[in-house]
């Protein structure tokens, strides 16, 4: 009697059961899609437990691209010949990709993820208009339409019990499917892995510092059992090899990731800078009961302390805004919408001819070190009397800096050209000398900054002495990457 192909069993004859405790390094949103709610933007909650979730497809969706960017690059889906590329040793370890019918069944089996209550973090969130720099609104059918929106994160802090079990066939290569698992879960352990929604503005970041393993030999009875009655430890059955327990994935699994080459292609630059004056990105509701108010944004970080935040969101708004505006100084053309939308993402979305896009630049979150918190009262003045408004006082508690108030920005470009590299430069330039402030109320002297210690990638390093004196190492690379923007600007105007 024949079988059928279908029927047949995955002959798996090893088992490797991965778990580790996943913790939340920024706040980060989970969403369920539902808008109808109080919240523009819910959390995705188990509706059996109203517990936080973490669905396994989210997390196999982020390990797999990981995967996929370190041995093929960033954004490289297509061969020379514009065919799809298919990797048989990463579809081994995932399952195949949508598209390819030949494909095996994924060996890795990920578990939902669920959290007691989470503790929550409401943001505000707004779209500014490039040439007010207000609130934008648009009139739609006669009525106008806001860019204001808010959402649920979960706190920085919090923890996911992970679980994952990776199945080994007779005919799998284990050695490959290993060191690729190790491979991928090297990204979380590391930071590199961030997950759900805005993860390219500083949200989502996690990590996993200690790993445990447990391995079962199926073709051992002793193991098979151990394996069944894993859910049972009174059972008394355990598997020949004992639990291992560490930070390095790679040895856990018994393989090596020397011979791993990383095809990503970036540009990071980093940046300290200190707090010229005050600095106020409003806060949501929530974070000013019974306070000033107005008050500068803080976020609970993963030590579960509460610090002042430059938003990686308000950072990337005011890097686009002045990046277009530099791009219209110097070059006038058709072409510079193109290139802030390919650094920047596009900003209108219009079906069938602008589709959506992630930004390839990641901007991070960072904290407000060592700042001076202070109550600011302030009136409003009636413009025509010339006197204290009714009803016009207010207070506002920004963050103020002093001599160690410092401010680290954290920019990383994916798939760089030098022209690029250029603008990013020249808007860290109107960062350094305060010409680009940041945050709100800009118009009384908010959000300045002056620059201390800025690392590019390519071994360029920017520094300003006690004496004020600047210092650049290697300036023939800023000159270089300066000049590839004015040759893009120069053939733009001519190709016109």
């Amino acid at each position: 009697m024949s079988v059928h192909p279908l029927t047949k069993s995955r002959q798996i004859c090893e088992r490797w059961v991965i778990e580790g405790d996943l913790v939340l390094q920024t706040p980060t949103h989970l969403g369920n899609g539902d808008s109808d709610g109080i919240v523009d933007m819910p959390l995705l909650l188990d509706e059996a437990t109203g517990k936080a979730l973490l669905p396994g497809t989210s997390l196999a969706g982020a390990l797999r691209n990981y995967v996929y960017e370190r041995r093929h690059g960033f954004g490289v889906r297509l061969n020379q010949g514009g065919r799809r590329i298919f990797d048989n040793a990463i579809e081994s370890l995932f399952g195949a990709e949508k598209g390819n019918d030949d494909g095996a069944q994924s060996a890795l089996v990920i578990d939902d993820a669920v959290r007691e209550t989470p503790k929550v973090e409401l943001r505000d969130g707004v779209r500014i208009d490039p040439v007010t720099r207000t609130a934008k609104i648009d009139v739609e059918n006669g009525k106008p339409r806001g860019y204001k929106y808010d959402l649920q994160l979960l706190e920085a802090g919090t923890t996911f019990p992970l679980r994952m079990e990776l199945l080994i066939s007779q005919n799998t290569d284990s050695q490959e499917v290993r060191q690729l698992l190790a491979l991928a879960l090297h990204g979380l352990a590391t930071g590199e892995i961030a997950i759900g929604m805005r993860k390219r503005r500083g949200f989502g970041e996690c990590r996993v510092a200690t790993w445990r393993i447990r391995q079962y030999d199926l073709k051992q009875p002793s193991d098979l059992l151990a394996w069944l009655a894993s859910e049972y430890p009174d059972w008394g059955y355990k598997p020949a090899q004992p639990l291992k327990t560490g930070n390095d994935i790679a040895e856990l699994l018994g393989v090596s990731l020397a011979s791993d080459k990383d095809k990503r292609s970036v540009c990071v630059i980093q940046a300290t800078f200190a707090l010229n004056g005050s600095l106020l990105i409003r806060a949501g509701f929530g974070e000013q009961d019974r306070g000033p108010d107005t008050v500068h944004l803080h976020s609970k970080q993963a030590n579960g302390t509460r610090r002042p935040v430059l938003s990686g969101t308000s950072l990337a708004g005011a890097l686009r805004h002045r990046a277009e505006r530099i791009m219209r100084t110097i070059a006038n053309s058709s072409r510079t919408p193109s290139m802030i939308d390919e650094m920047f993402g596009p900003a209108e979305i219009t079906h069938g001819k602008q589709p959506a896009r992630a930004s390839r630049l990641v901007v991070k979150e960072t904290v407000v070190e060592n700042p001076v918190n202070l109550v600011q009262n302030r009136i409003r003045i009636d413009r025509f009397t010339g006197s204290v408004h009714g009803t016009g006082l207010f207070n506002e508690q920004p963050v103020f800096g002093k001599d160690d108030t410092l401010i680290t920005v954290d920019l990383t470009l994916r798939n760089p050209t030098d022209a690029e590299i250029g603008l990013l430069l020249l808007v860290l330039k109107d960062l350094w000398t305060g010409d680009l402030p940041l945050g709100g109320e800009v118009s009384i002297g908010r959000g300045r900054l002056r620059g201390v210690r800025a690392t590019v990638t390519t071994s360029l390093t920017i520094e300003t002495a006690q004496n004020g004196k600047l210092t650049i190492h290697n300036g023939d690379a800023l000159e270089k990457y300066v000049k590839e923007l004015h040759r893009y600007v120069e053939t733009a105007e001519v190709t016109r």
